[in-house]
């Protein structure tokens, strides 16, 4: 089989697909630009401090041009969070008190966040008194009637939390639409308390981002979306002034909160990153089309479907066999800038139940707006990939895998 003329057929045909990436980036791309223009953005903002950093603008307004963005009343972007994990780890301690009620209106949330929300004698949200209602999933969509019944039998529940994406699950992400009338349902219900959303991996797939639907706070990581590939560290967190506030002197410490907090590398990265997320996004969704798309003309099942429209930039692939899942993943790590040479191994990685195998050939480490892929090694043996700084190096990377595979190597 010629792979090259299998992806040109695939390429025709999602061709329509990738139109309505472009107009979405463009959309998104003239949203940050002038959420940079309205902040007078310049290049003192790039600037370094150090020390407590007292009146380091460079923080303060990449925070508030993420506020703009996210159409939000407040926001933190900093590099003192470490992943999109530690984010929502801050978000959760700042704005949850001993006593407190969450509802996980998306059923289990991701693996990470398991200890932080679950753990017992770790310093969990659990050891501090703060305890959890689950409503499953129904039919892979949030169960309304569930969530409705949770909050009347716990009408002091203080936090309705939605997880956007996947995680290691076989169902797609979340749009803004979904999580909005989600939003609304348990406004209606009488709910005042503060909606919560994971955003990792769907920042500017969409036209709208969470806290523009009805979330009061949104939370992601800046080696994902909103990096552009730039960003080396760091988090953002987005949202009402009440919650960025109370989230802040978490962050930092209650006596001070957002007022103090240097970098003396500067920002530059960050600010730069954030303008190449609209497009760096659209690469990493084109990418994801077209690989879903030749997979499944080859009889694998992909979670979404190669035509239906993403809500973020990850991807599931369905193997049903061990080693046909760890092709494709070494077959990322093979086509990649950085250690093309490695040949990746199922790990105990922290934070998992099972053995992850990983491919992250990625300048930023670990970074997954980088093309990369990873999953659990256990039945049914899911390929979970995204990412890919441009199209081309997607498209190389699928020529590549798809020439192992059909050879049969390992």
């Amino acid at each position: 089989m010629n792979t090259l003329e299998l992806i040109k057929t695939a390429e025709t045909a999602v061709r329509p697909m990738y139109d309505a990436v472009d107009e979405t980036a463009y959309f998104n791309q003239a949203k940050v630009l002038e959420a940079f223009q309205r902040n007078k953005v310049s290049a003192r903002h790039f600037n370094g401090t150090t020390g407590y950093g007292y009146g380091d603008d460079g923080r303060d307004v990449l925070g508030q041009v993420y506020a703009d963005v996210f159409r939000a009343e407040a926001g933190i972007c900093s590099p003192h969070m470490l992943s999109g994990t530690h984010a929502l780890t801050v978000a959760l301690f700042g704005i949850l008190r001993p006593g407190d009620k969450i509802l996980f209106a998306s059923g289990m949330p991701y693996d990470t966040l398991r200890g932080v929300v679950f753990g017992e004698g770790n310093g969990s949200l659990k050891d501090f008194g703060v305890t959890s209602t689950l409503v499953d999933l129904k039919n892979d969509r949030m169960d309304k009637d569930a969530i409705l019944a949770a909050l009347a039998a716990s009408p002091d529940i203080r936090m309705v939390y939605i997880q956007r994406s996947r995680g290691y699950e076989l169902r797609n992400a979340f749009s803004c639409e979904e999580i909005g009338e989600i939003c609304s349902l348990v406004r209606s219900a009488g709910f005042d308390g503060c909606i919560f959303v994971d955003n990792c991996y769907g920042e500017f797939v969409e036209k709208k981002e969470p806290t523009e639907a009805g979330a009061d706070v949104a939370a992601g990581s800046l080696i994902k979306n909103p990096g552009g590939g730039i960003a080396q560290t760091g988090a953002y967190i987005c949202g009402k002034s009440k919650y960025i506030e109370a989230i802040g002197q978490r962050l930092v410490a209650p006596s001070v909160g957002l007022e103090v907090g240097s970098f003396e590398p500067g920002y530059r990265n960050f600010y730069e990153g954030l303008f190449l997320a609209p497009h760096v996004t659209a690469q990493a969704l084109k990418i994801s089309i077209l690989i879903s798309c030749v997979m499944q003309s080859l009889g694998y099942k992909c979670y979404p479907d190669w035509n239906t429209e993403p809500h973020d930039i990850t991807r599931a692939i369905r193997f049903d066999d061990e080693k046909a899942m760890v092709t494709f993943i070494r077959g990322i790590q093979y086509a990649s800038p950085v250690d093309s040479y490695v040949t990746c191994e199922p790990w105990d990685m922290p934070g998992y139940d099972d053995k992850i195998i990983m491919a992250a050939g990625t300048f930023v480490s670990g970074a997954s707006i980088e093309l990369s892929a990873d999953g659990p090694v256990k039945p049914p043996y899911i390929a979970y990939f995204q990412g890919g700084l441009t199209y081309e190096h997607g498209r190389y990377a699928l020529k590549r895998i798809l020439d192992s595979m059909l050879k049969g190597d390992d």
